[in-house]
């Protein structure tokens, strides 16, 4: 029988950086053009049927080289906030507490499928409430570090570990009803009262989680039954994973782990009572890091190794986020942004409105 050999998928800094490449190109190739804008409030938006072309400001080698330092101020506070929250959530999983209550969930679950089933499912339902509820989006990266080794120990896979975190809060942040970032700016923008709509979207949010739950259950349970049916079968040994090791779960680490699970409580609270933003939601982990290595007595060098090996952890995802914030910033610098919404904009008018919406969504999806 043929062996199929599948190459190396580049990545992720190599896909964005030919992206950020391409974009570069696009500003000689695209005409560059404009809206007339208006401020609504304290935000600017598009005046409808203003667009003008305007003259060419195509990006050379000397822009594309600064577009990464632009890219990182702008999009600092996200960086920051993955750096910081990746050497918090270290300094949790340095203690041993995360590690010894997953030895125990598994005990506990044994080989029931079905326990399994529940545990994975309740953790989805938390992370898709908190899109639904605050907009859950970049801060469930640093999940991760959590949900991977969870999903390998009860036999699953990296790609089930990324998306009971990801894609759930993703999904539940497609429905939400009382997220800022999303919901409350379009509302302010059409000028309809925050929140509104509140039954609907929860109608929507129940409808597309349990389909996510179902389909991720569903993948994971064919990981379990065949490994070899994962995306990732064959890459997995290329990739470093925390494995999970035989640890006790003392008082100590009892105590931080009811810390732990209070943080997830404060995070929907803080986000919709207190208006919590990245930088709140950042310093809460890294207080829960800091408090957790000094309940568990933790040595002040062994805190700034381990809150380093985290930082350095995620050092790879912030320069994703650098390097894509980039492309944004050579595309408004090139003046090629509404000139490509325009053309997506033209391409649909006179088009049905039930139809019209739905490409809409979908020309949202592809530029996302």
């Amino acid at each position: 029988m043929a062996t199929i050999r599948i190459k190396r998928i580049p990545d992720a800094l190599t896909i964005v950086a030919f992206i950020l490449i391409f974009m570069t190109l696009l500003t000689w190739i695209i005409p560059a053009g404009q809206y007339d804008r208006e401020l609504l409030g304290d935000r600017e938006i598009v005046k409808q049927g203003t667009y003008h072309l305007v003259d060419q400001n195509g990006q050379g080698l000397w822009d594309l080289l600064r577009a990464p330092f632009r890219g990182f101020e702008s999009a600092a506070a996200i960086i920051a906030f993955v750096l910081l929250v990746g050497g918090g959530f270290a300094l949790v999983m340095a203690t041993g507490a995360i590690d010894a209550a997953l030895i125990r969930l598994i005990r506990i679950t044994g080989e029931s499928k079905r326990a399994k089933g529940l545990m994975l499912t309740f953790l989805m339902l938390i992370f898709s409430a908190c899109g639904f509820t605050f907009g859950m989006s970049e801060e469930s990266l640093v999940f991760v570090l959590f949900t991977i080794p969870l999903a390998r120990s009860m036999g699953y896979d990296t790609i089930t570990g990324v998306a009971i975190p990801f894609v759930t809060s993703g999904v539940g942040g497609a429905a939400a009803a009382y997220s800022p970032f999303s919901v409350g700016v379009a509302m302010k923008v059409s000028g309809i009262p925050f929140p509104s709509g509140e039954e609907i979207r929860f109608v929507l949010w129940i409808i597309l989680t349990a389909i996510t739950i179902a389909f991720i259950l569903w993948y994971a349970a064919r990981v379990a039954r065949n490994p070899e049916s994962g995306l990732l079968h064959g890459f997995e040994d290329k990739f470093q994973h925390h494995e999970v090791g035989e640890l006790k779960l003392t008082a100590r680490r009892k105590i931080v782990v009811l810390l732990f699970l209070a943080a997830l409580i404060a995070i929907p609270f803080g986000a919709s009572q207190w208006n919590w933003e990245i930088a709140e939601i950042g310093g809460l982990f890294l207080a829960l890091g800091l408090v957790s290595a000094l309940v568990t007595g933790m040595s002040a060098s062994n805190m700034v190794r381990e809150f380093t090996a985290g930082c350095s952890g995620m050092l790879t995802a912030a320069l994703v986020i650098c390097i894509s914030r980039a492309v944004l910033v050579v595309a408004r610098d090139g003046q090629i942004i509404d000139t490509i919404l325009n053309g997506l904009a033209s391409a649909i008018h006179g088009m049905p409105a039930e139809l019209s919406i739905q490409l809409m969504f979908l020309i949202q999806g592809v530029i996302n």
